[in-house]
């Protein structure tokens, strides 16, 4: 099937009317009175004068060509669609001060934080799923939403590595409700039937619009499960942290979170919790969420095309030098 691949730019074509028009506009043919006519020469047009009428003709169509190029004129070669078995997930993660707490980390050792093996266990879990929706929103004081529902996980990983915890004074605290809230806007309209939303949290509600409840009950109202992840230990930890005068070291911060109300929220969905207290039980809970029900949905996977802007440029580009060219050596005039 033959198509252009940008055809506002035959939009061009607007201006290119315009020069047309003012060009032969200003060639339009002139005469004086001259009574004894037969005295004139025969001949009076040389070869300059008959190449100069021909050349607003030969810029125009090179225009013209240039236009029709810009346009990506292009044969649709093959079109793939194929059934794949996806869910939409969105992924929420507390990004508050507590995430820099070291209790994932060896004795003494300043990585990785909570927050780095979230990121590099979610990165895993991304990449065993390459036919997913997935979505990636943060939370602290304030919820944002980092990458909206997408299949491009490249993309995602990206985005995922540059999460860091708020540096600004009073953003460090943590809004579940919030970060659930935005989640569920970016799932509510998402193709496949089945949506989740993957919760980690290390720390208990303690800012935010939306309350964790409220939250809750919007996704059990939008049919989306939410599957909640309580990250770290309780009580008095190691973190990094700096001193009064900057050098970084390891202090000690004392975290809690709300266990019965992460809990509330898995089960008011239908979704389940987890309290996870190492690398190695993270990663057991994401595989485990990785064996949900699936959706099977059709996705075009790719467009074959074969291009033919390339012999119109050329062509177009070379007549509009020409015509130039002409213009100035034989003509002695620009256009």
């Amino acid at each position: 099937m033959f198509n252009f691949a940008t055809p506002l730019a035959f939009f061009l074509l607007i201006p290119w009317a315009v020069a047309a028009w003012r060009l032969y506009r200003r060639g339009k043919a002139a005469g004086v009175l001259f009574a004894p006519a037969s005295r004139l020469p025969w001949r009076t047009a040389g070869w300059r004068v008959a190449v100069a009428r021909m050349l607003p003709a030969l810029f125009l169509f090179g225009a013209l060509l240039l236009i029709f190029a810009a346009a990506r004129p292009r044969t649709t070669l093959a079109r793939e669609r194929r059934s794949v078995n996806a869910i939409a997930i969105g992924m929420v993660i507390d990004v508050s001060g507590s995430m820099s707490a070291l209790d994932f980390a060896p004795s003494g050792k300043f990585e990785p934080t909570r927050l780095d093996v979230i990121k590099e266990t979610f990165a895993q879990f991304v990449a065993a799923r390459p036919d997913d929706l997935i979505g990636l929103v943060t939370f602290a004081t304030y919820a944002s939403t980092r990458a909206p529902l997408t299949v491009d996980h490249r993309m995602l990983r990206h985005v995922l590595g540059g999460v860091e915890i708020p540096k600004e004074p009073g953003e460090d605290r943590t809004a579940i409700g919030d970060g659930l809230s935005t989640a569920l806007a970016r799932l509510a309209d998402a193709e496949p039937k089945t949506r989740i939303v993957v919760l980690l949290t290390d720390g208990e509600n303690n800012d935010g619009i939306i309350s964790p409840d409220q939250a809750a009950a919007a996704a059990a109202k939008l049919g989306v499960r939410v599957y909640v992840i309580g990250v770290g230990t309780h009580g008095r930890v190691p973190a990094k942290g700096r001193d009064m005068f900057g050098r970084e070291g390891i202090g000690y911060m004392d975290v809690a979170f709300n266990e019965p109300q992460l809990k509330a929220i898995a089960e008011k969905t239908n979704g389940r919790y987890f309290n996870v207290r190492d690398e190695k039980a993270l990663k057991s809970a994401l595989e485990e969420i990785s064996t949900l029900e699936t959706t099977k949905i059709e996705r075009q996977v790719y467009e074959r095309y074969n291009e033919h802007f390339v012999n119109y440029l050329l062509l177009g580009a070379a007549l509009v030098a020409l015509a130039l060219t002409l213009n100035m050596g034989v003509a002695k005039r620009l256009l």
